[in-house]
């Protein structure tokens, strides 16, 4: 059995996340992000219901439950106004694919660390 470092580990684990960025659902899910970043009709909806919920906030602290309401009610019609534009649902989508892509690598990694230590628990009995 080869053994390796700490440091050999972590600079596998390295190359692998740089490997990762060229997966094509990766570089889609970069160019989707960046398409986001420089749509100004999101950048202003967020900028505004980052300053409701600041609004929201000061409501709550000091108990003014009926323009709490409003804010929230506010706030609520800017994320449905903000789901509904294409890119954040295209986006949305992405990142599920690529989470999901990260979740399947460190299970097989995970799965794989696990039979090792079984297998040598087991050869040691």
């Amino acid at each position: 059995m080869t053994t390796y470092s700490k440091e050999d580990i972590l600079t596998q684990a390295n190359m692998l996340a740089k490997q990762m960025t060229d997966v094509e659902e990766v570089s889609r899910y970069k160019e989707i992000e960046r398409r986001l970043n420089q749509n100004k009709k999101l950048k202003e909806l967020i900028n505004n219901m980052k300053a409701l919920q600041k609004q929201a906030v000061n409501f709550q602290a000091y108990g003014k439950k009926e323009a709490l309401k409003k804010v929230d009610l506010e706030i609520d019609r800017i994320q449905e106004e903000i789901d509904a534009i294409p890119i954040v649902q295209e986006f949305k989508e992405s990142q599920i694919v690529v989470n999901d892509l990260l979740q399947r690598v460190s299970q097989i990694i995970s799965n794989e660390v696990e039979t090792s230590m079984e297998q040598l628990f087991d050869d040691k009995k």
